[in-house]
């Protein structure tokens, strides 16, 4: 398969975040360059070899026989719980400016998790993130990943493969008898981030090299009315909760009411108007 590249580079970029959110509402994904350094990058891709080890310190398995074919994917869950570095990236205004393109300002973090592609790793399934939450038909974006490239990532070391314009299908059957030949790689360098509409049809690419990493980070992202994919209540250690900031417990659903949303604005908006009324008509 032709390794087609697929990204908006330095000087593709223009006037940046604005033209890759453009990029983004129009194509389905957008790659914005160099929002980490690349010694930042380096240091991030140190602590998440540190978080994997952690992560089976606690018992958990970081190869994922339904997902991958082999254990050359390494995959680390409960990022957020292990080590604050994942706590500010989920919530770097970069980030969160690309999820309110496509889902306003309501939405909720649903994951955050790792997958490091090792040479001889395999591809998953092709889907679409939405639609393993959403009964078609999707009508609209409900979901985004935002992928912090924490290596450079390319076709040959297992780059994520994805169909172009395919966050246009609503139903399985539009994806046709062959999808699979359509996939193209995303292509960026390390301190890159990815963000991809949750309707695009995508798998991870195998790697093909001898000796190079491919290290992946997954912030999914979901409108307020969509159940996380995580019960960060139960994922969490309470020393974690304990010192989350209010604008990170509502980003997680963690408050004791969510689910607020446009609705309640409005009811809000309303009830403030007839109080007004009703305060206008006492003399």
């Amino acid at each position: 398969m032709e390794a087609t590249k697929a990204t908006i580079d330095s000087r593709q970029a223009g006037d940046g975040l604005a033209q890759a959110r453009a990029h983004l509402r129009a194509e389905g994904w957008c790659v914005v360059p160099a929002v980490l350094r690349p010694e930042e990058a380096a240091a991030v891709l140190e602590r998440l070899w540190a978080a994997a080890d952690e992560f089976r310190s606690r018992g958990r398995d970081t190869y994922m026989a339904r997902l991958d074919p082999n254990p050359s994917n390494v995959r680390v869950f409960e990022l957020l719980d292990i080590d604050p570095v994942f706590r500010d990236l989920i919530r770097r205004p970069i980030a969160l400016e690309l999820v309110r393109t496509l889902l306003g300002p309501e939405f909720l973090i649903s994951n955050f998790t790792a997958n490091i592609a090792r040479p001889g790793s395999g591809s998953m399934s092709l889907h679409s993130d939405q639609a393993l939450v959403v009964p078609e038909p999707w009508l609209e974006p409900w979901s985004i990943n935002v992928i912090w490239c924490l290596t450079d990532v390319y076709f040959e070391n297992g780059a994520t493969l994805f169909i172009p314009r395919s966050h246009e299908v609503t139903r399985l059957a539009e994806l046709g008898p062959d999808p699979a030949a359509r996939l193209r790689p995303f292509e960026a360098r390390a301190g890159s981030v990815i963000a991809m509409d949750g309707r695009v049809w995508h798998t991870s690419g195998a790697n093909v090299t001898a000796d190079a990493d491919r290290a992946l980070l997954f912030g999914y992202y979901s409108r307020s009315f969509l159940r996380p994919q995580v019960n960060w209540n139960a994922v969490l250690s309470p020393q974690v909760q304990n010192a989350l900031d209010p604008e990170l417990r509502e980003l997680l659903g963690m408050d004791a009411v969510a689910n607020r949303g446009v609705g309640a604005k409005l009811l809000a908006a309303n009830v403030g108007r007839e109080a007004s009324a009703t305060q206008g008509s006492v003399k």
